[in-house]
């Protein structure tokens, strides 16, 4: 016996383009404002610091997709995205922490 297919509510493609939206552009904000601060903060030269925090902002937008996915509530992914990304780039535009030469 064949079922009926269910349409998604709009609240479901609401919540499913906010999750999209947090995962895509949440997620390099995060990234891009995770490369900066780290650029600055890690104890190596400045170069080893920048390829290293390169290498990094990768896993941190990919765990970003797909948390963004897996959470229960999306207020709490965008919280989030939000205060880390915003945390982040402050300490940047401020010109806080110190790179080693």
């Amino acid at each position: 016996m064949a079922r009926a297919a269910v349409k998604p509510t709009a609240r479901q493609r609401l919540d499913v383009a906010l999750r999209a939206l947090a995962a895509i552009a949440g997620g390099y904000g995060v990234a891009a404002a995770a490369t900066a601060f780290l650029a600055r903060v890690l104890p190596m030269g400045r170069a080893d610091a920048t390829t290293a925090a390169m290498l990094a902002s990768f896993l941190i937008f990919v765990t970003i997709a797909l948390w963004a996915f897996a959470a229960r509530n999306v207020l709490v992914v965008w919280g989030a995205i939000l205060l880390l990304g915003g945390g982040m780039a402050l300490f940047v535009l401020l010109g806080l922490g110190v790179n080693a030469p």
